[in-house]
Parts: structure tokens; C-alpha cells; sequence
């Protein structure tokens, strides 16, 4: 438990924030901008996460400064509910408060809002008690409430009945492989892991983390790159979950202490789903991570992806070369591979060969040969391509350029006559050049191969059935950059609500915004002076270069996206 500061008290949170070297002024006055345009001014504190700004955390602890009131960690939570009879989980939800301690007298109460005297005056009135308010994270304080006091932990002790817990002996497990695969293989187990990736499917999840920490097991999904903690199972089947994940994906369960890879595949509702398994030794116990590949979900269409016209233009004229390396850069977790996939989707014809290296084979794609890659077996990327050069394909597509080898030979197969993709982790367009000079590549091959660079990132899509619209004053569209993009004086754009349609997040799906930069003659004579990313950026935008936060407002101006999430998105570029 953190103490408050006193002499921050009543303080404003802007100032707190300031004060504790979380925020500098310049950033906390666009954001005050942002805030005084809305229609519906949301709260600063949660504009600041929103964006990015500052983490939860730091304006939980804020928060707890200016109220003059203890800030709690997640580890202060009951494992037990508190008050179960007499408080409903709809109250504690729609209040955002949580019972973490009690005695006859007082009442300890984790809050997310301070301020909020109702909830205090309810719990005072319900329980006849003194009480005690510490200031916790609001997300937090969600998942307790959930895992407490939900409805899912009905669910939950439906598929886990006391019986099954009562037999696991958490410290035995360890050394007894064959109690683990019998628990592994018990109904009410295969039951609950069958659910968790159904409900992932059915919230359109990538990702499963089944996390165990000292005192609980936390499971969360990622929808639209955002993690969401769910109800979770107790603790003591850990084991038991994790074992049956093991053993669906053909790893081996006795095997605790090193990192495991492997694959699922299933079918369910239908359809066909590959689950791609990792598994890493944590303190307490294995971090298991699922990442879900349905193919049928993924639209291998460049428009419904989210690529603007002109920039798709562009990407379609380097697509067409006979010869060269076209790169998509970005971030982890930026949709670099889908765009590939697209790409080699409209490529693929039957007077066309097609090789793929990848780590790993995400989709299996018909009439493309696709290659796993297998270090322990010395199959890299550089091994594979040596080889496959000698298959005589047209196309090359590289998961990812790692190391000069890999990018000595991509520029090899370039200059023989090949079409060469892959990806790169850069964090736009021009600064790709910079990085594969910096790797060890000569500026006369580079370019003499390198056709084009698209650099992208994803943004969430607002629901279209609860957006709502707000006009923006002429100056805070001047300072965004709006005009730029052919917006208004005046300009509306939408804000996320969240209803029963996108469950209540405000978002469904996501889409790429894009820069693309095609090598011309300037741009080769500047890396042939070795010019940084700073002049090569400046001439692209010279030539027409649309660069990827104005291809965002666009779409924030057609209601596509929020301006908070196009920001987030490029803050780091």
C-alpha cells in the first residue's frame, strides 16, 4: 500500500502528473485541447490512458495523491468475496468498487474514483460501517470483481467441481507426470479449455494468455489488440488447464523449465481454427499464450484491409515489378504478414512460382510453397533460401529480414531476377533504408533492389451502431493537422460509445493506416550520398509521400477510427 503525498492534495491531476515526472507540459496541453473540444469531455485521467499518454497505474496513484487516500496494488485483494450476500456484482460493476477487507467496525473499499461520494455512502448505509476508501486501478478492480463476484464464476464452478480441486495436490504435481496427464484428460478440464477457446473465437479474440501468478490464474484475450481479463478458474487447476493445452498441442508436459512451441488444430463451429501454442517458465508456474489463426476470419482483400487508394496505388505499381525487394515495415503486432499474404493472394497465378520462408507458416495458402523455418535443425532463413533460390521461383516471400546473411541474400535473389517480400521492423517508411545500411547492406545494391516501402500500423474501427459524432473547434483541427487532409473549419468527427453490438468497447475489428515510399531516382541518389531517414523522409514527402498519421485523419475524418486511436497508434513513429 503507497501512502498518499500530503502536500499534492486537492491538487490538479494534470499538475500531480507534472509534479511526478509522469507527463511533460507540452503533451498535457494537446491533450487539455483534445478534451475542451469534445462534445462529451471525457475525464483527463482517462484520456491520458487512453491515449497512451500515461499508464493506468500512474493515474491510479495520481488520483490516490489528489484524493489524499492509500493507492492498493491488485495483490491486496481478497481471495475470497467480501459482503457476497449482500451486495450485488451489478452494484460493484457499475461502481467500480471492491470490499478488500473488513472488521467489525470498518469497511475497507478498493475504489477507481475517488471522488465518487455515492458509492461510499451506499456501502455506509448497507454494511453500517466506517468507511475506509484506497484508490486502485479501474481495470483491476474489473477483473476482481469478475473473478469474485461474476456470473462466470458460476460457469466456472460448473465445469470445475469441488471434487476434481479437492484431489489436486499443487506441490505433487510437479514430479508425478502421469497424475498430470489424468487430470489433463478429466471431463470437467477438457470442458473448461474447450470453452475458454470457444468464448475467445466468439469474442473475435487472437489471442488466449493464460497467466499464473502466486495467489490466482489469470486468463485474458486480445480483441482488436487490446487485452480483456475474463472470468478465470481457480488457481489450484492451473496445472491441470495447462497440462491439457500441452498435451492438445503434442508438447511435453514433464518439460517445465524450458520455453515450448506448438500447434493446435481443431475445428469448431465449422471451421477450421490453428491455435498456435508458446509456453514459457515463470515464477509461478507456465505463461501459456494461444494464438488463434482462423483463416476464414482474415480478409485477404487490400480495401477491406484499410489501404487508402492512392497509397494501394502505389504499393500495386512496386507489386508489379519484375524484380526487387518490396518491404512492409512495422511493429509487432502491426499487420505486416496479412498485407503479405494479400499480396502474394493476388500474385498468385498458375504460370507463377511462388516460395515462402516464414517462422512460422501462419495460413497454408493453395499453389504457394510455403517453408517452416526449424533452427534446431539448422533450417534458418539464410539455409532455406540458399536452396530455394535454386528452385527457380518468380516470387520470394521472407517472413522477416533479421540479419545481414538473410538480407545479403534476399538482394542477391533480387538482383538474379526474383521478386523478393519480407518484412523489417522499422518505424516508417524512410527509416528502413537507414536500418539496412546500419545492418551492413552496400547503397549500390540497395539501390540497385529495393522497388518500395510500405510502413503501416492498425487502428481499432469504431462500432457504426453507437458512435457518436462531435464538431471540433477550427483551432483544436488546425493543431491535429485536420486541414491537411481537406477537412472543414469546423470539422465532425466520432467518438467510441460501446454498446451490446461491439460489447460495449466502442470498436469491431481493425484497419491498417499506411505510408508507402517507392524508391525514384532522387530518393536513390540521396542513399547513394548516404543521406539519413530525416532527408530521405523530406524528399518523399516532397514527391508525394503521404505520411501515415495524415492517412489516419483521414479516416478519422470519415468516421471510420477515433483521433485517440491514430495517435496512439503513431505516437511512437
Amino acid at each position: 500500500m503507497i501512502a498518499p503525498e500530503k502536500n499534492l492534495a486537492h491538487a490538479k491531476l494534470g499538475a500531480i502528473l507534472l509534479f511526478r515526472g509522469k507527463i511533460i507540459e507540452a503533451e498535457l496541453d494537446r491533450v487539455l485541447r483534445l478534451q475542451a473540444a469534445s462534445a462529451r469531455p471525457e475525464r483527463l485521467g482517462s484520456l491520458l490512458s487512453t491515449l497512451g499518454v500515461v499508464s493506468a497505474r500512474d493515474i491510479a496513484q495520481a488520483l490516490a495523491i489528489q484524493a489524499d487516500m492509500p493507492y492498493v496494488e491488485a495483490s491486496a485483494f481478497p481471495d475470497i468475496p467480501i459482503l457476497e450476500e449482500r451486495i450485488s456484482a451489478r452494484f460493484l460493476r457499475d461502481s467500480r468498487a471492491l470490499p478488500i477487507e473488513e472488521d467489525e467496525d470498518t469497511l475497507t473499499l478498493a475504489v477507481a474514483d475517488p471522488t465518487d461520494d455515492y458509492v461510499r455512502h451506499s456501502f455506509e448505509l448497507v454494511t453500517n460501517r466506517k468507511i475506509h476508501r484506497v484508490v486502485a486501478i479501474g481495470t483491476e478492480i474489473d477483473g476482481a470483481i469478475e473473478r469474485l463476484y461474476g456470473g462466470g464464476r458460476s460457469a466456472s464452478s460448473q465445469l470445475t467441481d469441488g471434487d476434481l480441486e479437492a484431489r489436486i495436490d499443487a506441490d505433487a504435481l510437479g514430479d508425478d507426470v502421469q497424475q498430470l496427464k489424468d487430470l489433463a484428460s478429466e471431463a470437467p478440464v477438457i470442458r473448461l479449455v474447450s470453452l475458454l477457446i470457444t468464448n475467445a473465437l466468439e469474442a473475435r479474440a487472437s489471442d488466449i494468455h493464460i497467466e499464473p501468478f502466486e495467489n490466482r490464474l489469470i486468463i485474458r484475450n486480445r480483441i482488436d489488440g487490446v487485452l480483456h481479463e475474463i472470468e478465470s478458474p481457480p488457481k489450484r487447476l492451473a496445472a491441470a488447464v495447462i497440462s491439457r493445452i500441452k498435451i492438445m498441442a503434442n508438447l511435453d508436459i514433464a518439460e517445465r523449465r524450458l520455453p515450448q512451441d506448438g500447434r493446435i488444430r481443431l475445428r469448431i463451429q465449422g471451421k477450421d481454427i490453428d491455435l498456435r501454442v508458446s509456453t514459457v517458465p515463470t515464477m509461478h508456474g507456465e505463461s501459456v499464450v494461444m494464438r488463434i489463426l482462423d483463416k476464414s476470419g482474415v480478409q485477404l482483400n487490400f480495401e477491406k484491409l484499410g489501404f487508402a487508394p492512392d497509397i494501394l496505388a502505389k504499393f500495386k505499381e512496386a507489386l508489379a515489378q519484375p524484380n526487387g525487394i518490396l518491404l512492409v515495415t512495422g511493429p509487432t503486432g502491426s499487420g505486416k504478414t496479412t498485407t503479405l499474404y494479400t499480396a502474394l493472394d493476388e500474385l498468385n497465378q498458375p504460370d507463377v512460382k511462388i516460395l515462402t520462408v516464414e517462422d512460422p507458416v501462419e495460413y497454408q495458402m493453395a499453389g504457394i510453397n510455403q517453408i517452416q523455418v526449424k533452427p534446431q535443425i539448422d533450417l534458418t532463413f539464410a539455409s532455406a533460401l540458399r536452396s530455394i533460390v535454386r528452385q527457380d521461383p518468380d516470387i520470394i516471400m521472407i517472413g522477416e529480414i533479421r540479419d545481414l546473411e538473410t538480407a545479403e541474400i534476399a538482394v542477391q535473389a533480387a538482383l538474379t531476377g526474383h521478386l523478393v517480400l519480407s518484412t523489417l521492423h522499422t518505424n516508417d517508411a524512410p527509416a528502413t533504408v537507414s536500418r539496412l545500411m546500419d545492418m551492413g547492406v552496400d547503397d549500390y545494391l540497395l539501390t540497385s533492389t529495393l522497388v518500395g516501402v510500405l510502413a503501416q500500423r492498425l487502428v481499432r474501427t469504431l462500432c457504426t451502431h453507437c458512435r457518436e459524432p462531435h464538431v471540433l473547434e477550427a483551432d483544436v483541427a488546425r493543431e491535429i493537422g485536420l486541414p491537411r487532409v481537406g477537412a472543414p473549419e469546423r470539422p465532425t468527427v466520432y467518438k467510441a460509445v460501446g454498446c451490446k453490438q461491439c460489447s460495449g468497447t466502442g470498436f469491431t475489428g481493425r484497419m491498417c493506416i499506411a505510408e508507402m515510399m517507392p524508391l525514384s531516382e532522387p530518393i536513390r541518389r540521396l542513399i547513394m550520398q548516404k543521406a539519413n531517414a530525416s532527408d530521405l523522409r523530406r524528399e518523399a514527402l516532397a514527391e508525394g509521400m503521404l505520411p501515415m498519421y495524415d492517412d489516419g485523419l483521414r479516416k478519422v475524418l470519415a468516421g471510420t477510427t477515433t483521433l485517440e486511436e491514430v495517435l496512439r497508434a503513431t505516437r511512437e513513429g
